[in-house]
C-alpha cells in the first residue's frame, strides 16, 4: 500500500491510538487500524504447528494490505495480534481475555481443541467470532455459541474414517488403543473405539497417557501380549512420534493409526525408520489436492524461508474469510461481522467455505498418509 508523507503520519497514529481505542472506532483519519486475534502454542511441543497457523494469517494480512482493502467506503489496515497459549487450556482463556480486551475484532484460533473449548465461550460473551482452523473435537460447535466456527471435519468423521481404513484395507481383527487425556486426543479415540467396534473390530485396551508423555514402554509392553492387529494413537506428533519408534523397539509388528496431531512432516525424524508403520489423517484435503494449493505453497516458502506444516492454508483462508465478512456487512464492529458469518461462501486456497447452523463446514474431506522413505505419501482422500 502506498502512502504519503502525510498518510505514513496519521497510519503511525492511527496505531497508537489503537492501544487505548477500539482501533475499527476511529474516525477522521484515513486508514482504520483493524485488529485480528490469532492464537496458538507459540512455545512447547506443538510450537512448529503453531507458527505454521500463525504464518498463514500473517501472509494473508499482508497481501490484504497490500491489495488494499475498503469496507463501508473506508480504507482499512488489518493488524495481526498473535498470542501464545502454549497448548494449555488453562492459559487459552487468559489469552482468549486478552485479546477480548486488545478490541480484537475476530480471532483466527485455536490450534487445539482442549483449548479452543474453554476459550470459546470467553469469545462468545464478547460476541467475536472465533474461526478455529484445526480443532476437531464435536463439542467445540455443539455448546450452542454463535460465534464458533471451524474450517476441518470433525473427529466423529476423522475417528471413522480411521476405523474404517483399519478394517477394510488392513483387514485388522483387534486393536489397542493409547490417548493422551487432552479433549482432541481423548476424543478422536473415543470417537475411533466407537466406530472400530461398529465394524467388528475388537477393543483390547484402551489406555491413557498425556501431553507430555515421550515414554510408552511400561503400555507398549503391557499391550504387546494382547495380540493386536493396530495401534490407534489419540494425540500430536511430538508425541506420537516416540511411540510409534519404541513400539517398533519392542518388535510390536502393528501399524500405528493416529489423527492429524500426529500426520505431519515432523513426525518422520521423531519415529526415525518406524515412521513406515505410522497411518494418519489430516481434517481437511491435502495441499496438494487444493486447485490453489501449489501456488500458496510458493508464497509461503518465498516468505518465511520454511515449508508448510500442516494448517497454514486454513488459517490463510480465516484471514480472508473475515475480510469478506467485513465487506459483506459493510463493518469493522465485531458484531456486524458476527451477524456476517452464516452467509459465508467463500472460494480460497482449501476450496468454498460454507457453514452450517453450528459452524461446521457443510462439505469437508479426509486425508489419510502413510511415510515411505520418512516423507509423507498421500493414501487416499
Amino acid at each position: 500500500m502506498r502512502f504519503s508523507l502525510n498518510g505514513r503520519v496519521q497510519f503511525t497514529i492511527a496505531a497508537a491510538l489503537c492501544v487505548t481505542l477500539p482501533c475499527a472506532a476511529l474516525a477522521g483519519q484515513d486508514d482504520i487500524v483493524v485488529k485480528i486475534g490469532h492464537a496458538a502454542p507459540l512455545t512447547g511441543g506443538s510450537a512448529h504447528l503453531g507458527k505454521d497457523d500463525e504464518n498463514g494469517a500473517r501472509l494473508a494480512i499482508e497481501e490484504i494490505n497490500a491489495a488494499g482493502l475498503t469496507v463501508g467506503g473506508k480504507r482499512v489496515t488489518l493488524q495481526l495480534v498473535s498470542e501464545d497459549d502454549a497448548g494449555d487450556p488453562r492459559q487459552a482463556t487468559q489469552v482468549a481475555q486478552k485479546l477480548v480486551d486488545d478490541k480484537v475484532v475476530a480471532v483466527i484460533g485455536h490450534l487445539n481443541s482442549g483449548n479452543s473449548i474453554p476459550a470459546s465461550r470467553i469469545y462468545n460473551d464478547a460476541n467475536i467470532v472465533e474461526i478455529s482452523p484445526s480443532a476437531t473435537n464435536p463439542i467445540y460447535t455443539q455448546q450452542g455459541f454463535k460465534t464458533t466456527y471451524r474450517l476441518v471435519a470433525t473427529d466423529a468423521q476423522q475417528g471413522p474414517a480411521l476405523a474404517d481404513y483399519a478394517s477394510k484395507v488392513l483387514k485388522a481383527k483387534a486393536v489397542a488403543i493409547i490417548d493422551d487425556s487432552t479433549a482432541y486426543g481423548q476424543g478422536l479415540a473415543n470417537e475411533f473405539e466407537k466406530r472400530a467396534k461398529a465394524v467388528g473390530i475388537s477393543v483390547v485396551s484402551h489406555d491413557a497417557a498425556t501431553d507430555k508423555s515421550i515414554d510408552f514402554r511400561g503400555i507398549l509392553t503391557k499391550i504387546k501380549g494382547q495380540r493386536q492387529d493396530v495401534i490407534m494413537y489419540g494425540g500430536m506428533d511430538a508425541t506420537g512420534g516416540p511411540l510409534a519408534k519404541q513400539a517398533a523397539q519392542l518388535a510390536i509388528p502393528a501399524k500405528v493409526l493416529a489423527g492429524d496431531g500426529v500426520c505431519t512432516p515432523k513426525v518422520a525424524g521423531l519415529a526415525g525408520s518406524a515412521s513406515k508403520n505410522i497411518i494418519c489423517s489430516i481434517a481437511g484435503l491435502p495441499l496438494e489436492k487444493m486447485e490453489r494449493g501449489k501456488d500458496f505453497e510458493k508464497r509461503y516458502v518465498a516468505r518465511f524461508n520454511q515449508r508448510i506444516e500442516v494448517y497454514a492454508p486454513f488459517t490463510y483462508d480465516a484471514v480472508y474469510i473475515i475480510a469478506d465478512a467485513m465487506k459483506r456487512s459493510g463493518s469493522v464492529q465485531s458484531k456486524d461481522i458476527l451477524r456476517a458469518m452464516p452467509s459465508t461462501s467463500y472460494t480460497g486456497i482449501i476450496g468454498t467455505t460454507q457453514f452450517d447452523a453450528h459452524g461446521d463446514l457443510k462439505q469437508s474431506a479426509i486425508s489419510l498418509y502413510e511415510y515411505v522413505d520418512g516423507k509423507q505419501s498421500l493414501l487416499d482422500v
